[in-house]
Formats: C-alpha cells, structure tokens, sequence
C-alpha cells in the first residue's frame, strides 16, 4: 500500500526540497552576478546620472536615542547633491523626540515629526511620506547606517525605469562580536543576497528590505501605501507594488549597515515575526492565481508555501522520531534516527558549497568577508531548527490574528556588545 512507503517519502521531501532550492538560488545568483554585477564600477564609484531628482530619506523612529546621532550623521554625508531627511519619532518613550528635534533644529535640510503615541512603522511612513514634497523617497530605520553613495545606486534604477515602483538595498551586519552575529553575516550573503539576485532573475522579489527600500510615491498611492495591519509591512509592501505589476528592484551596491540580535531571545522573536508576516502575505494574496497578468508572482507564492509544507513536514519527522522511542509504531511510522547520514551529508556540503559561492560575490563588498566561512558549518544546526520552529508557530499566529489590530512597534534585539560594532 502506499502508506507503507509515507516515511521514505516523507525523508525524501525533506531531503530534496533544500537540495533544490539551494542549487536553484546558486544557479540564478551566479547568472545575475556573472551577466550583470560584476560588469559594474565597485560600489564606492556610483554611476553619473541623467538626473539627480530630489529624493526624501524617511527614518521612522522608535526608541532609537542610542542611535539617532550616528544614522542620522551618517544621511547628512551622504554623496547626493538633492536630498531632504524626515524623521519621525513614532511615541517613543526615551529621549528620540529631544534627539531629534535638536537636530532638526540645526540643520536646514532635516524635518522632525512627532507623533504622540506608537502608531506602528507602516503608519509612520505614510505619515512621513505625506509631508514630503518629494516623487521618490529612501526608507530606513532609525538604526541603520547608510553608504555614502547608497541613494545614487538606487535612484540610477528609477531614472531609467517607468515601472520601477520599489528598489531595496543590500544590508550588512555590523555586529559580528558573538556566534549569532557572525551566522548572521553568512545568512544575510548566502541567504537573503543570494535568494534576491536569483529572484530577479527568475521572477518577482519576496520581498524588499525593510531597513533600506527606496520608492516612487506615485506607486504607493496607487497601492494604498504600507498597510497597518500586517506584521511585516515591507514584505506585504514588496507584493502590493508587484500584483499592481510595478517592478520592484535589488540593488547591491546600495550597502547598508545594521544591527542585528546577538541574543537567542531576540533572534527568536524577530524570526517569528518575520515567519508571521509571510503567513499573512500568505493569505492576504491568495487570489493571485485567478489573474494570469500575475503569473510571475505564482513562483514564489509556490515557494512560499512550499517552504511551510517543508517545516511542518520537519516536525512531524521530529514527533514521530521522538514517539518511536516510548511507543511500537508502524513500519512505515518509524523514524529511526534523526542524525544525519549520506543524504545530511551532501546537504551539509552543499550549504557550505551555497556560502562559499554567496561569499565570493559578496567579497566585492567586503573582501574580508570570507574569514566568516568557517563559522558557517553551525549554520544549518541552529538557523535550519530555528526556521522550522518559527515557521510553526508563525502559521497559525497569522491564521488566528485580528486583522482589524494595528501592528505597532516593539524595540528589537540590537547586540550586546554596542562598543563594537563593525563599519
């Protein structure tokens, strides 16, 4: 019967899904970089524009005291000769407002909104973007520090294109003091860099990085702006703009650098959420199959579910490996071992194949970035475990939530080592 054989499909799913996709990500990441990157000047030498048309930095902010001086220092060097910075304290309860209203007040091309309570970072940017003048706009956070020459990458894509509707920059690590901040560096190349590059190749992007997006505010008007009610508002951004069948863009060489949570507290959190926010899109988007014009979203609608069938899947391995130990189950039940053999090594080889290429493009950027390769073999024990987790717990959290409920902001995990930090 063919349940006799449910466990051997069941190792075979687990086992070839992430052998797939990881070989597909290299394959598209490798083409993007050979066809398009590395014909390019390094970052640090951006393009001559046609134009340089104005453009406003929005910075929500929400108990960012600690940080404020340094990002906000950082936008007033940057390497753009037509630029105004918004700041918007969304009800925080430390000293942001003072911070930046201080700084407002000293610098002309700085603009300083308060609002009276945490209103959520969606409505923070919408607020933001109604008091800019300005048809193109750069998001980051209050924590982040931008590139010198960051805006002129991005606005290079909508000089050129109509339909370019959103362009998202590529975040790095700057805490690197603890274990989790150096998988970090490794995830955010072999993961998240790689996995963009692929999906510009292949299709439509997940989505774009919330801590530095830049727009084009006529189509966030057209979308109805960032929604409120959704966990991830970048993820949920990403896909308004590509299902009104703007293009949404990554550029490499818009660096910029972020903290990250070097606690395993503070990773599980921001993973869930991070979990949560694509279960929503999950259900919020679920009519895009009825559209043929949206069928280059079908791919990583596909991928995203997928991706939650592989995690559940990886538990029910876990249940009945753990059950098998108490109870006499069905042969084709028994899980007899879930350390790994053959197949956990090629998919071991394999991961360190997939950072060893992400490491390579991204050395570009950071030529010393190759000495994190080694810490990159604990990867899969503790990020793997933790993505099924959350991507468990993440579904049903998304399933269950009042959609009438504004999402509103928590202060995140930025590192416990706050005197070194990497630029």
């Amino acid at each position: 019967m063919w349940y006799q054989h449910l466990s051997e499909w069941l190792f075979g799913f687990a086992f070839y899904y992430p052998l797939f996709m990881a070989y597909l990500w290299m394959v598209g990441a490798l083409y993007y970089y050979i066809s398009k990157e590395r014909k390019e000047p390094l970052y640090d030498t951006p393009p001559v524009l046609t134009e340089y048309p104005f453009v406003s930095i929005l910075v929500p902010c929400f108990n960012e005291g600690a940080n404020a001086y340094e990002t906000i220092g950082a936008l007033l060097d940057l390497n753009y000769p037509n630029y105004d910075v918004i700041l918007i304290n969304d009800g925080s309860t430390d000293d942001t407002g003072v911070i930046i209203d201080d700084i407002a007040a000293k610098q002309p091309n700085v603009k300083a909104i308060q609002l009276s309570s945490n209103q959520g970072k969606a409505m923070a940017l919408t607020v933001g973007t109604m008091m800019s003048s300005s048809e193109y706009l750069v998001c980051i956070d209050g924590d982040a520090v931008l590139d010198r020459n960051c805006i002129t990458w991005m606005m290079r894509h909508f000089v050129s294109g109509s339909r370019v509707g959103a362009v998202t920059g590529n975040p790095r690590i700057r805490n690197r003091s603890t274990m989790l901040g150096k998988l970090q560096v490794g995830e955010f190349s072999a993961v998240i860099g790689l996995i963009k590059r692929a999906q510009r190749v292949y299709g439509r992007v997940f989505t774009v990085s919330g801590v530095v997006a830049a727009f084009r505010k006529s189509a966030l008007h057209q979308v109805g702006y960032w929604s409120t009610n959704m966990v991830t508002e970048d993820i949920d951004i990403s896909w308004k703009m590509q299902t009104h069948y703007y293009d949404v863009r990554y550029e490499p060489n818009a660096l910029c650098w972020i903290l990250m949570p070097e606690t395993l507290k503070g990773l599980w959190k921001q993973r869930v959420r991070w979990a949560q926010g694509g279960a929503e899109v999950l259900f919020k988007f679920k009519d895009i199959f009825s559209d043929v014009k949206k069928r280059r979203m079908w791919p990583i609608y596909t991928e995203l579910v997928v991706s939650i069938i592989w995690a559940y899947l990886m538990c029910v391995i876990f249940i009945l490996w753990i059950l098998g130990n108490f109870i006499d189950l069905p042969n084709y039940l028994q899980v007899t071992s879930i350390v790994p053999g053959w197949n956990g090594t090629i998919l071991a080889v394999t991961c360190l194949l997939q950072f060893a290429v992400s490491l390579f493009i991204d050395s570009r950027y950071e030529p010393q970035i190759r000495r994190y390769y080694y810490w990159m073999i604990w990867y899969p024990m503790l990020f793997w475990m933790l993505s099924v987790a959350t991507t468990v717990v993440g579904l049903p959290t998304a399933f269950f939530k009042d959609r009438n409920k504004r999402a509103t902001w928590t202060s995140p995990d930025r590192g416990i080592h706050q005197n070194e930090r990497t630029l």
